[in-house]
Order: structure tokens, then C-alpha cells, then sequence
């Protein structure tokens, strides 16, 4: 079952239990997808829609962290949509798994310090996308790098 489907499902589960929260958080995504295909002039595979759902984690994310200060109760919110989201993205890597990756990455490219970063980044970024955050996976490479 692709993303979209499981995303449709999931949708007419929340619109059933009047869940308002799971089923505008769903409806976002579906928009988010539609309008992505619509730039492409396409319809998306499973790696384009988990990209655009990475991008809305990503969002979410960082929203949440704007909000923690000010108003608490919109940063919780962002995390609820946050939870949302990612039942429909791949399982997260483990930081030990993540770590594994960066070596093999590494070693790949040839890397030897932070002059390297973009290509191993660029090597690691197509693996890790919708499984990790950029951020994460961005400093344990600038710590491997010796950054």
C-alpha cells in the first residue's frame, strides 16, 4: 500500500472519530503531496512523497521549538502534527545506525575533514531522507569530520 493510500485511510479512520486534530494534520499532508505533484506535472512515487512529508516534520519541528517560549500550548500542538506525521514515514534510524552510515559514507567518499562534509552529505542525504533529521545527521558528520 503506497504513503497516499495509507494516507486516505487514514483520513476517513480520523473523519470516523472525529478526530479534528489526526485529520486536518492528514489533510495538510495530502495537500502539501497534491500540490508537489501538481509542480511536478506528475504524480509522486513513494520517495517524492516522503520527501514533501520530511519537509512538513521539518516544519513542524521548528515551530515547535519557535513556540516552546512564547506559547507552549501552539508548540504542543505542532508536536501533536509532528507524531502524526511521522506514522507515515519510514521507521527513524537509531543514532548507532546513523553513526554506521556516516562511517560507510566516509570511507566512500574518501573524506578526511570538514572540507569533505558536502560530499558525504550528499552521499548520505538520498539514504537518510524521511528516516533521520538533517540536523542530526548534519552534526554527527561535523563530528566525525572533526568540525
Amino acid at each position: 500500500m503506497t504513503i497516499e493510500n495509507r494516507l486516505n485511510e487514514a483520513m476517513k479512520t480520523a473523519m470516523k472519530a472525529q478526530d479534528s486534530l489526526r485529520l486536518n494534520t492528514i489533510r495538510m499532508a495530502r495537500t502539501a503531496i497534491k500540490n508537489a505533484a501538481i509542480e511536478a506535472r506528475q504524480d509522486l512515487d513513494d520517495a517524492a512523497v516522503i520527501k514533501v512529508l520530511s519537509t512538513l516534520v521539518k516544519q513542524r519541528r521548528e515551530a515547535a521549538d519557535a513556540y516552546r517560549q512564547a506559547r507552549p500550548e501552539l508548540a504542543e500542538k505542532e508536536e501533536r502534527e509532528l507524531e502524526v506525521l511521522q506514522e507515515f514515514l519510514p521507521a527513524q534510524l537509531s543514532v548507532s545506525e546513523l553513526i554506521e552510515m556516516i562511517d560507510a559514507a566516509i570511507e566512500e567518499v574518501g573524506a578526511t575533514s570538514m572540507r569533505d562534509m558536502g560530499s558525504v552529505m550528499q552521499t548520505l542525504t538520498p539514504k537518510t531522507t524521511g528516516r533521520a533529521d538533517g540536523k542530526q545527521v548534519s552534526a554527527l558528520v561535523r563530528q566525525k569530520l572533526g568540525g
